[in-house]
Formats: structure tokens, sequence, C-alpha cells
């Protein structure tokens, strides 16, 4: 069974950081693609990082410099750093595996930029 488990969501103020980690069990871990994903309230879901299966990634205007994703292949994990946040950066965060043959997704974790 296939389970992605985001965490480290919470309140914080504008300009904080967090770490939102994705625990991904139930497949080669290795052989995915990982995205993070983020869903405002009204708002479509929209792509906000991506780490392939080679050292290549991409983040969103919005975000860039001032996010940053990650894997560890070994412990199965993947990380989405994200500094200096805004009030426009609060929404529900997704952890996304996926190749050529398959689409996994977690739960979601929410993450709230208030003063």
């Amino acid at each position: 069974q296939v389970q992605l488990v985001e965490s480290g969501g919470g309140l914080v103020q504008p300009g904080e950081s967090l770490t939102l980690s994705c625990a991904v069990s139930g497949l080669t871990f290795s052989n995915y693609n990982i995205r993070w994903y983020r869903q405002a309230p009204g708002k479509e879901r929209e792509l906000v990082a991506s780490r392939g299966t080679t050292p290549t990634t991409y983040l969103a205007d919005f975000v860039e410099g001032r996010f940053a994703i990650s894997r560890d292949n070994v412990k199965k994990m993947a990380y989405l750093q994200m500094n200096t946040l805004k009030r426009d950066d609060t929404a529900v965060y997704y952890c996304n595996a996926w190749n050529l043959r398959a689409d996994y997704w977690g739960q979601g974790t929410q993450v709230t930029v208030s003063s």
C-alpha cells in the first residue's frame, strides 16, 4: 500500500520559516518524481516545486528565492523548505509522487501565515 504523509505545517507569522516533510512508503521512491502543490481557499491547486529522479528541480516564480525542494532517496523523504513566508503562501500543501506509470498523493498539510 502506497502512502505519502505530509507533516510540518502550522501557523507562522509573515517572514518566518517552515519545513514540510513528506514520508513515502510502499513504492520504489527513487523511481518517482516528487512535486509539491498547494491549494488556497477558493483557488485551484497549483504547482509549487518539483524534484525529478535526476537532480533537476523546478520552483514556481512566486516562491523562487524563498523555497527549496529536496529529497532523500535512502530515507524515502521529500522536503519543502519555506523561508520568508508571506500571507499569500497560506494554503494546504500536498506532496505528489509520480512517474509515467503511477501518480500518488498525500492528504495535505495546512500552512497558515498570519500575524
